[in-house]
């Protein structure tokens, strides 16, 4: 069984002596360096110019990465905030003895639930296969023969998550980061414990993805370790139950993005506010102010309000799912996400449904991320042809002048191959989609 008191760990990359929850300075407790360190990241500012729904989009209404992601850290400070209540009440002992607090659980939940995307591509999770396919069915494909399997497998399955691990930690050269977060936050930021092979038919959450590039496994592994993770893998093979956090991280995130892309959807006329009504209302049914409702004047007020409600109400309901199986997620027990477990299942499903239908597949969308494949691919193309020569001396002036326009703190020597293409990798997700569409006109055109 995980102990509370080691997950809730406030040691630090490269720490030498034991941290307390008490104050680090005059105006910050512990775990709120974490957010703030967070929030002055290079690597999150990007976030406003990242694909949330419409690609490239200039419209108003939507989403970026960047406001999904403070959406996400409200919605998770509620409920590590409600959580860590009930936890306190029933382990007073962390209050007792090491003076934890309700509104500690909220920021960790809130600071690992603003990263959580930190690690992503531009062009939306399209940005990630289009990674991924350039080494299973593109050019990349040549690599293959001189990699190990399991750094194959992080290439052909290029896992934002894994590159989110990397930017959070800082641990390999030439990469954006180092944060110094608390263990503990980056425990809850560790949605898939376990590094890309083996893959396995299994309905556990954990399992559905990975967590780390094989650089960071030694890292990653202190980390577990030091929280008192649960080890579930056998031989050579890493792999750990959840961070009992990290459940809460991703209910923030499948509230958001099921009830907010749905609202873009709604106020970008893909969907119309008749089928927004009859969606919501089996949401918000048992809390809604009619009286309030009918007072509304305009479409974006009336949603705004049935938004609210609904993610209040998937707020209480993924709160009363995580108290009353804490015991089965403290001894690695509990294989879904809260979400899978909610009152709301089949209404959340029917709105993802339809944003599937209105929104990810509109002809917006879809050109949008065409385009995106034809960018990534031709960035991967283009730098990992120039990192590769000039590693071998056999750069051509046309890669020497690529390789000048890469940011002084990707100019690392990268001995191994896979290093090699894994930092051209991270270059290329870390990149916006306004900079990455720049690079490639300045190539193709």
């Amino acid at each position: 069984m995980m102990q509370w008191e080691k997950l809730l760990s406030l040691k630090r990359q490269g720490d030498k002596n034991k941290r307390l929850r008490i104050k680090q300075d005059d105006l910050r407790l512990g775990f709120d360096v974490d957010y703030d360190r967070i929030i002055f990241s290079a690597a999150f500012r990007s976030l406003q110019d990242k694909t949330q729904v419409i690609p490239l989009s200039k419209t108003d209404f939507v989403h970026t990465r960047l406001t999904h992601s403070l959406e996400v850290s409200v919605v998770g400070r509620s409920l590590g905030r409600l959580a860590g209540k009930k936890i306190l009440e029933k382990y007073s002992y962390l209050q007792e003895e090491y003076g934890y607090q309700a509104t500690d659980f909220g920021t960790i939940v809130a600071a690992a639930a603003l990263a959580h995307d930190i690690g992503n591509p531009p062009f939306g999770h399209s940005g990630e296969k289009a990674i991924g396919e350039y080494f299973s069915i593109g050019n990349g494909q040549k690599f293959k023969d001189n990699l190990t399997p399991k750094q194959w497998q992080d290439l052909i399955d290029f896992e934002g998550n894994a590159n989110g691990f990397s930017v959070l930690s800082g641990s390999r050269p030439g990469v954006e980061g180092g944060l110094r977060l608390s263990y503990a936050t980056l425990g809850a930021f560790m949605k898939y414990p376990k590094e890309s092979l083996p893959k396995k038919p299994t309905t556990a959450i954990a399992d559905k993805k990975y967590g780390f590039f094989q650089t960071d496994k030694d890292f990653f592994i202190d980390v577990a370790q030091e929280l008192g993770l649960i080890y579930n893998k056998t031989g050579e093979d890493i792999g750990y139950e959840r961070h009992p956090l990290a459940y809460l991280v991703e209910a923030a995130d499948d509230i958001c993005y099921t009830i907010i892309d749905f609202e873009d959807g709604i106020n970008l006329g893909l969907i119309s506010e008749d089928f927004a009504l009859e969606y919501f209302i089996k949401l918000v049914k048992g809390t809604i102010d009619t009286h309030k409702y009918n007072l509304l004047q305009n479409k974006e007020d009336r949603i705004s309000y049935l938004r609210a409600l609904a993610i209040g109400n998937l707020i209480q309901d993924a709160v009363s799912i995580f108290i009353e199986n804490e015991e089965e997620i403290v001894k690695g027990k509990f294989p879904y996400a809260l979400m899978d477990k909610s009152q709301y299942k089949a209404q959340m499903k029917d709105i993802i449904t339809l944003s599937v239908e209105k929104i990810y597949r509109s002809q917006e969308v879809v050109e949008k991320e065409i385009k995106g494949y034809q960018v990534i691919n031709t960035l991967l193309d283009a730098f990992i042809t120039a990192y590769n020569n000039e590693y071998e001396n056999k750069a051509t002036n046309f890669d020497n002048l690529l390789l000048k326009i890469l940011p002084e703190k990707h100019l690392v020597e990268k001995e191994s191959l896979y290093e090699r293409l894994l930092h051209i990798c991270h270059f290329v997700s870390m990149l916006t989609d306004g900079k990455a569409l720049m690079f490639y006109k300045m190539i193709k055109e």
